[in-house]
């Protein structure tokens, strides 16, 4: 039965190409379309049409696809058999019909790069020595007629402020991005139209050292790893309205000037001095350019998402410390910087240092290590408002030395800064802890999703590291739309991996650590990928990277194969279970409890299982039948190897049985015995947590769906160390590194290796979205994903009062919520988008006692205590008595699983 709501105006929204709004001049090998319909009383498309225009008003339209019935046009991902011409905006739009009612888009664009047009400008740097000082390159040209359209191509290293006539072109920053530079180099295009002017126009372009070259990577980083001198390419095409096109590119006529940028590193921050007019109007200053070699076939059309000031924030307090200090508290640990207005006298050195806590209320930074994390200003005596161009800052407490006068909060702007993407998931409960768990998890994705996945945001590291995000990726896809930025680091991923023979490097870019072949670190090539078409239904990401997923487990195999060919992966160094609490080696207490070779064992068996997946989804039987037969290998040599014959698995620690029963590793048989002696673990435990990176992803999603579900909520719910709301009841405002980088008392436990805001542990959210609130994207294995259709299966518990989540899918608006009241009984609320449908299992239900929109139920299947329904789109009112019939489910099947 399909319950609809009252008739509103049909729209078709979030329009994506490539899941990017309107991209200008990104790699679009092939355009994908993805959009919206909502606001709707019908329930399902019956036909699609779509155009493409090279003009807005299509009355020079290229394609039609022409009115396709049913689901022919699919709106996850629509890919038109088109021919790109490079440097061309395209204009689309589609027109989606229902069941009594149709609309049409409003018009979408996007447009190509260069493509395979070979380059006119040349790369060219500064005729300078001394290759630390900070430049602008600059060019003046004329224009003789009014501009018409005008692009420009550019790319700086390390990175690029780029402006047009005195004034920034684009709200971006920290281009050209992070990225393997030694196999690529992106490139950006920009419309600067409405920026150039008839008559004399000056192009400058102020350079600093970024990740290229600066100080950046592991252990405390290398100076000038990629390159060791700033370089600038840039060209420009501009059509005149006389029809006269012209192309001013980058050659040694060009100049350069200093920069009163005057030191810039990823790391230690910024120095600028003010009193360097930043202006190049005057030329006695100016000395020449030359050429530069760096291979021009690296060049290549972006695909970094834009970096982009995407919230601001005011601080909250001023703080004068104990030991006399002066110092900002900003309410929240940010990624970014702090813009501030001043009118200091010439000469005036105002001094900012950013840290995430306070100690004995102090400002404190000790656990940045080698990192100077700061912003130094230089003043001319001129009002002005200041913020760095080259760094960026994790941070809650700003301490300011040097400041003339009193100091006004209004004057100073936390600018939050991280890759544009949609915020897509919202979750809140009845428990307010909880909440501020779940958002900071989410200002933990923010501060850490700036370009590439780092592991933190603030000290002298700030790397990609691929364990963390193989662990956190679940979790990502619902808080925020990450295909795009996802396929930007996978590509970046298999870049490196090529060099490596399969193997996936530990972090991405590599940077200075060309180390690799870490299990749950390398399964990021496999475990993403596979999310992200899960997770939005383009089969594109798997087309993209199922080279690199298949030479990593090409890797791992022939690891095994030259170790004997157990079809075990038992050699190697590999990092564990990551900072779990069960480590008695005293030589490497971080790697956990958890024997290294059974963690890469399941990642073998796990891998190749998803590898199997994505070749069914791509249609490659010959690798479908190898990788399934891989995986199969691998799991009947693990329950020999880890089994003992009477069913005990010989790794007794959590994260040993969490492997086990959400990879699918157990016989048939002992599948209950490991459950049962999962649970005996963690009464051993008093119900308190002792995983790390590897465990913690599956701790909750396990319990929840064996039966354990009241476990799965104490886990969630435990205040004391160690838990989730430990932090937060220390007042985290991000997720931490370590479950105790914080004492009971709030001194910080260690310096030399404690983040304050690292996401991997807040991949309990998805355990939230997907169990708590009950909502799940089909797995992908019959070819429908990206939430076309649903798995709808929440799993409340009397420790909370209510739970509900908002999930903006590639498909359409989901929620999912449940109230337990007073008596008893639960009501759940769900809401499935147009176009889709969901398979809804309630918990602990009877067909006989269930309401559903008022209505008694008259379709579901009982199955065991639970009912499944399948519903189509419409929103729903369910309800039937729900804690009497947990009771008497806990009564009648008194097993530890059940309990």
């Amino acid at each position: 039965m399909i319950y609809c709501a009252s008739e509103k105006i049909v729209k078709i929204i979030h329009l994506k190409t490539n899941h990017i709004v309107n991209p200008l001049g990104f790699a679009l090998e092939k355009p994908t379309f993805s959009w919206i319909v909502e606001d709707t009383p019908n329930t399902v498309q019956t036909a699609a049409q779509v155009f493409i225009s090279f003009d807005a008003d299509f009355e020079q339209i290229i394609f039609d696809s022409g009115k396709i019935d049913g689901f022919g046009i699919d709106s996850l991902a629509y890919r038109p058999p088109i021919t790109l011409k490079p440097r061309t905006r395209y204009f689309w739009k589609v027109h989606v019909w229902g069941e009594t009612e149709s609309a049409e888009s409003d018009t979408a664009w996007f447009e190509t790069s260069k493509m395979d047009e070979n380059w006119q400008a040349e790369w060219i740097t500064p005729d300078c020595e001394d290759n630390s000082i900070h430049p602008i390159l600059y060019h003046y040209f004329e224009l003789p007629a009014q501009v018409v359209a005008a692009r420009v191509y550019i790319c700086g290293l390390g990175l690029y402020h780029f402006e047009l006539n005195g004034k920034k072109v684009s709200d971006e920053y920290l281009t050209p991005y992070c990225n393997a530079y030694d196999q690529w180099i992106q490139y950006q295009t920009f419309d600067i139209t409405d920026q150039l002017t008839v008559g004399s126009n000056l192009i400058s372009v102020m350079l600093g050292n970024g990740w290229y070259k600066g100080r950046y990577g592991a252990n405390g980083g290398s100076v000038g790893f990629y390159g060791d001198r700033f370089a600038l390419i840039c060209e420009m095409h501009i059509t005149l309205e006389n029809g006269q096109e012209l192309i001013v590119v980058t050659d040694p006529s060009w100049k350069a000037h200093h920069s009163p940028v005057i030191q810039s590193d990823i790391f230690d921050g910024e120095t600028y001095d003010a009193r360097i007019e930043k202006s190049v109007q005057s030329s006695s200053e100016a000395f020449g350019v030359k050429p530069i070699q760096i291979d021009i076939l690296r060049l290549e059309a972006r695909r970094s998402l834009p970096v982009c000031i995407n919230e601001e924030i005011k601080p909250v307090a001023l703080i004068h410390t104990p030991a006399g200090e002066t110092v900002l508290d900003m309410g929240q640990n940010i990624t970014g910087w702090l813009r501030f207005k001043t009118s200091a006298p010439p000469g005036t050195r105002i001094h900012l240092q950013f840290g995430e806590v306070l100690q004995e209320g102090n400002f404190f930074r000790d656990n940045l290590r080698t990192a100077k994390a700061e912003y130094i200003y230089i003043a001319d005596g001129h009002a002005t408002v200041a913020e760095p161009y080259f760094t960026f800052y994790g941070f809650r407490y700003v301490k300011i030395s040097g400041w003339v006068g009193e100091i006004n909060l209004d004057d100073f702007t936390g600018c939050v800064v991280y890759s544009q993407m949609d915020s897509i998931g919202e979750i809140e409960t009845s428990n307010e802890k909880v909440n501020q768990l779940f958002k900071n998890a989410m200002w933990g994705q923010k501060g850490n999703f700036l370009d590439i996945p780092t592991d933190c945001p603030q000290r002298d590291e700030r790397l990609g590291w691929t364990g963390d995000i193989q662990i956190f990726a679940g979790t990502a896809c619902f808080n925020m739309d990450t295909s795009a930025f996802f396929s930007k680091y996978l590509y970046d991923l298999a870049k490196e991996q090529a060099k490596l023979g399969g193997a996936v490097p530990y972090i991405v870019p590599m940077s200075n650590l060309s180390r690799s072949g870490s299990s749950a670190w390398g399964d990021a090539a496999t475990v993403v990928p596979w999310n992200v078409y899960e997770f939005y239904g383009d089969i594109g990401i798997l087309e993209q990277q199922f080279e690199s997923m298949c030479a990593w487990v090409d890797y791992i195999k022939q690891v095994d194969d030259s170790s004997g060919g157990k079809r075990l992966w038992t050699e190697g160094f590999h990092f564990g279970d990551w900072l779990a609490l069960d480590g008695s080696d005293p030589i490497s207490p971080r790697r956990g409890g958890t024997p290294e070779d059974f963690i890469s064992s399941a990642f073998y068996c796990y891998s190749a299982r998803l590898v199997a997946k994505a070749a069914a989804a791509l249609g490659k039987t010959e690798q479908l039948d190898a990788y399934e037969r891989l995986s199969a290998e691998v799991k009947a040599a693990i329950q020999k190897e880890y089994f003992t014959p009477n069913g005990r698995l010989a790794i007794p620690t959590q994260t040993g049985y969490l492997l086990t029963l959400f990879m699918d590793l157990a016989p048939d048989a002992y599948l209950e015995r490991v459950k049962d002696d999962l649970l005996t673990r963690l009464n051993t435990d008093n119900i308190h947590l002792r995983t790390g990176f590897v465990g913690t992803p599956y701790l909750c999603r396990v319990l929840s769906n064996i039966g354990a579900n009241d476990l799965a909520y104490k886990l969630l719910l435990n205040e004391d160390y160690p838990s989730w709301l430990y932090a937060v009841n220390l007042g985290a405002t991000t997720i931490w590194e370590r479950w105790n980088s914080l004492n009971p008392d709030g001194s910080i436990s260690s310096t030399g290796m404690n983040s304050l805001n690292h996401y991997a542990y807040g991949s309990i959210v998805e355990w939230m979205y997907r169990d708590m609130c009950g909502l799940n994207p089909c797995s992908g294995e019959d070819g429908v994903t990206g939430f076309r259709h649903a798995k709808i299966a929440p799993k409340p518990d009397k420790l909370l009062q209510w739970a509900k989540a908002r999930y903006h899918s590639a498909a359409g608006t989901y929620e999912s919520g449940w109230h337990i009241d007073e008596a008893g009984r639960l009501t759940l609320e769900i809401t499935i988008p147009f176009n889709a449908s969901a398979t809804v299992v309630l918990p602990d239900a009877y067909t006989n006692e269930i309401l559903i929109n008022g209505h008694k139920l008259r379709e579901g299947v009982q199955i065991e205590n639970s009912v499944e329904l399948t519903l189509g789109a419409g929103g729903y009112k369910i309800e039937y008595p729900f804690l009497e019939n947990d009771m008497q489910v806990q009564l009648e099947d008194s097993s530890p699983a059940a309990i």
